[in-house]
């Protein structure tokens, strides 16, 4: 019961709309989003729409039992159940992992000492794995005894106060501590030792911001528009229904120990723009806004999508709609079906669209039905509100907002990589010039809103954004993003973050581009840095040079899309030497993006 729980979902905001909230039947009220039209543009995006997954043949009725079971108060895996399990639910079924956040387990970790830690496989499993509940992801191959910690920022918006905060920890751990701006609008900090994180939980509760629930099998930071309630053309805003998820997710950070124990990682992302700024074609969730035929306001849903070494799959029609009022009953009714149905052996085959897949979409469908408050979910809407003519918005430089006087300025972050005086320059520049906010974008970059017009010529002469963190990147470095690589991730198998900027910097000299092609970098197949959705995309491997040496290199993808014609892209060419790769993109740029060639004159200038 969540009747007393008691939820802050706007801090440091504007105005919102009216709504009401009922968390003893999960249900919340929200007012109609006005219509907002724009011109139409001279292109069309394909309304392609994902293949439905097959539906199932000669299911057996006992495969829709449940597999999981309430024990004291946590969900746990059934006796009948735990033949061929993967390490990961061994691990889990030997201890509650939410314990050590539940049941001050964090503590006695805290005061042990790595050497009497690693004297126990309990114990070890404790920071290599169970850890991730709580957000602490041990560096062991890199940065032994130091952890990255995740955080939860709903639709990535965030305050100056929080961001000091964060500064402050990463300031004490030197160079071992910086923080990044991540594929979901969420900062990981790291270089955190375990001896702190007890004060630092403390910390992070004061400034309203938690690491609960943000690793292994859990769910992940739920994705907004990071336009959300400023934006002249958007649909709805997404900020109540982010809030709302990330609350529900959490149980208000208290922990919810019902959806602690899913076979996998979970994403979920609420739809408010026809710029697809969330991309809800690889979230295994995601509410899209429609109208049903009697004109009220709500969600048709997608489920499915996810990327893994072994397989990276589209999200696909559920075929159902969902009213405002019942955002959080059917997130509630899908992970319940998912963590009660999902199969727990060979990790790489545990996402939920391999459910999807083997139960079949009715037959899935039927299950989150059954899970819901009424026993019914509709059919989905035909009066999607997503126009499908649209072109994609560049959401960096500055912009007028939908309230007068006011324009929001989008900063870039090359490739999301941020230190403590740069965070904390940050807040203050969101303080003098804006309303102390700040949101974070999935391709890893920052917003400061809610700038007065007269201000915008002062906050464009500041240091950090002449320097630094500009409105105005050079075209190829605009929509570049890396995910965090070998110097820091054990599971990286090349260096990413400079190298990008290298490459991207050199590839620049080269040739010339007259319009922004999006490059993702990743270090491993685990593909953090989304490179399937990138227009050119490099995953990290070992290759041979020409001389027969192993060398560090990528698999380069092409064609990857998103937006209402989204596309996975794929492989182009197989492990070309990173000391190659400068040649190799000028020559894709020239034949397949129109750039051209410069000069030996431009190039020396």
């Amino acid at each position: 019961s969540y009747k007393n729980v008691q939820i802050s979902l706007f801090p440091n905001t504007l105005s919102f709309p009216s709504f009401q909230v009922q968390m003893s039947s999960f249900s919340v009220r929200f007012l109609t989003p006005p219509s907002i039209s724009r011109p139409k543009h001279t292109w069309k995006l394909s309304a392609a729409t994902p293949s439905l997954a097959p539906l199932s043949t000669q299911l057996d009725a006992s495969r829709l039992d449940p597999r999981v079971e309430e024990k004291d108060g946590y969900w746990v895996l059934k006796e009948e159940y735990r033949g061929g399990i993967n390490p990961q639910e061994k691990i889990k079924i030997q201890k509650e992992p939410m314990k050590l956040f539940m049941e001050g387990g964090i503590d006695d970790l805290a005061n042990m000492s790595l050497e009497d830690i690693e004297s126990s496989k309990l114990t070890k499993d404790d920071i290599d794995v169970r850890l991730k509940w709580l957000g602490l992801f041990h560096r062991r191959k890199h940065h032994y005894g130091r952890f990255m910690m995740r955080l939860k920022l709903p639709n990535g918006v965030t305050t100056s106060a929080q961001t000091r905060y964060l500064a402050s920890v990463i300031r004490k751990y030197g160079k071992d501590g910086c923080a990044d701006v991540t594929t979901r609008q969420n900062w990981q900090i790291r270089g955190v030792v375990l001896p702190d994180v007890p004060e630092i939980l403390k910390g992070l509760a004061e400034v309203g911001l938690t690491s609960l629930q943000s690793g292994m099998d859990n769910v992940r930071n739920p994705v907004g528009n990071p336009l959300a309630g400023i934006d002249p053309y958007e649909i709805v805003d997404t900020r109540p229904y982010t809030n709302l998820l990330s609350q529900f997710i959490t149980a208000n950070s208290l922990g919810n120990t019902t959806i602690t124990n899913l076979p996998r990682k979970w994403n979920v992302c609420v739809i408010g723009s026809h710029d697809l700024f969330e991309h809800p074609h690889i979230n295994d969730l995601a509410y899209m806004p429609a109208k049903n035929e009697e004109g009220r306001f709500g969600f048709n849903l997608l489920v499915g999508g996810f990327f893994s070494p072994k397989r990276c799959a589209e999200a696909v029609p559920l075929d159902a709609w969902v009213s405002a009022d019942d955002v959080i009953p059917l997130c509630k009714a899908v992970l319940e079906t998912y963590r009660d149905l999902g199969t727990r052996g060979n990790r790489q085959k545990t996402r939920m669209m391999w459910l999807i897949d083997e139960l079949g979409i009715e037959v899935f469908r039927s299950e989150v039905e059954k899970r819901m408050p009424m026993k019914k979910l509709e059919r989905a809407s035909k009066e999607e509100l997503v126009q499908k003519q649209w072109e994609r918005r560049d959401i960096l430089g500055v912009h007028p907002q939908k309230q007068q006087g006011l324009s929001y300025v989008g900063l870039h972050i090359p490739v999301g990589r941020i230190q403590a005086d740069e965070m904390d320059e940050l807040a203050r520049i969101s303080d003098e010039y804006g309303s102390g906010e700040l949101r974070l974008t999935v391709e890893q970059n920052i917003i400061i809103p809610n700038v007065a017009n007269s201000k915008l010529d002062a906050l464009l002469k500041e240091p950090l954004l002449k320097q630094k963190f500009s409105p105005e990147p050079s075209i190829l470095m605009k929509t570049l993003v890396a995910c965090t690589g070998n110097q820091f991730c054990g599971q990286a198998i090349i260096e990413t973050k400079a190298r990008a900027l290298k490459v991207t910097e050199e590839v620049e000299r080269q040739v010339a581009v007259a319009r922004p092609v999006r490059m993702h970098w990743t270090g491993c197949p685990n593909t953090c840095g989304q490179v399937q959705v990138a227009d050119i995309g490099f995953m990290g491997c070992m290759t041979r040079d020409e001389n027969g040496k192993v060398v560090e290199g990528a698999d380069i993808f092409l064609g990857g899309r998103i937006g209402s014609d989204s596309h996975l892209g794929e492989v182009y060419k197989k492990g070309v030497p990173c000391k190659d790769l400068v040649p190799v993109v000028a020559d894709i740029l020239v034949e397949y993006f129109g750039a051209v060639q410069r000069n030996r004159e431009e190039v020396d200038d």
